[in-house]
């Protein structure tokens, strides 16, 4: 059965059976102090980023607001942990009314499962095809990791409007989505939905420090050989 999901907390959403326990629980810690050594990796990693990132950062943003018109930032709500919604933040790399052209394209999807992928997408504008292929477009979510909205290890977030699973996939809400996990290191778009949603559930069954550090540092050498980016 696939489950629907728009809003989903821990105090308000029950399983379709009727059983009285919530659909979406949070994962337990590996271990003693995990989540606190998570938030120190977060908070250093994500200020490290910004800093190191900023040059990069403020030349995709100049080449936005020089090339099409519309915001910089692009911002669009997406599911975190438990559910609980938030405003991912993200440089523009489509036209500013892409979100409602989506209808007029969404017959091109690449992608099976609710996800939307389509390598040329004719709203991309030809700054963002750049931004898209090098992740610069991706470099404002270390803000969102300083909100604690986001990790910078751990499941993709989707849009809400693509937030169905089926059965257990629906265990990759009970930890905090990040910039980057194991499918963003294994090709991201050349990866079936089926597998994404796997890799993510081997991520909250196996999580560690250790973990984080080692997808951590395989990220950058992803992000370089441009794999499966669209």
């Amino acid at each position: 059965m696939v489950v629907a999901l728009a809003m989903v907390t821990d105090e308000a959403v029950m399983q379709a059976s009727g059983v009285d326990r919530p659909l979406v629980r949070r994962a337990p810690e590996p271990h003693a102090g995990y989540n606190l050594g998570k938030r120190i990796v977060d908070v250093v990693g994500a200020t490290v980023l910004l800093v190191a990132g900023a040059p990069l950062l403020a030349a995709g943003a100049a080449a936005v607001a020089l090339t099409s018109p519309g915001p910089v930032l692009f911002k669009q709500r997406r599911m975190g942990m438990s559910g609980e919604a938030f405003t991912l933040l993200k440089l523009r790399t489509m036209v500013q009314d892409a979100e409602a052209k989506r209808a007029e394209v969404l017959h091109l999807n690449t992608m099976e499962g609710p996800a939307f992928k389509l390598p040329d997408d004719p709203r991309l504008t030809k700054v963002g095809k750049w931004l898209r292929r090098t992740s610069i477009d991706e470099l404002p979510q270390a803000i969102n990791v300083l909100r604690g909205e986001m990790s910078l290890v751990g499941p993709r977030p989707l849009p809400l409007s693509e937030n169905r699973y089926e059965g257990n996939q629906v265990q990759r809400l009970s930890v905090k989505p990040g910039l980057t996990c194991i499918w963003q290191i294994s090709g991201r778009s050349s990866v079936t939905f089926d597998q994404w949603m796997e890799m993510d559930l081997d991520y909250v069954r196996r999580r560690s420090l250790s973990a984080d550090v080692n997808l951590i540092a395989r990220t950058l050498p992803a992000v370089l050989s441009k794999r499966g980016a669209v």
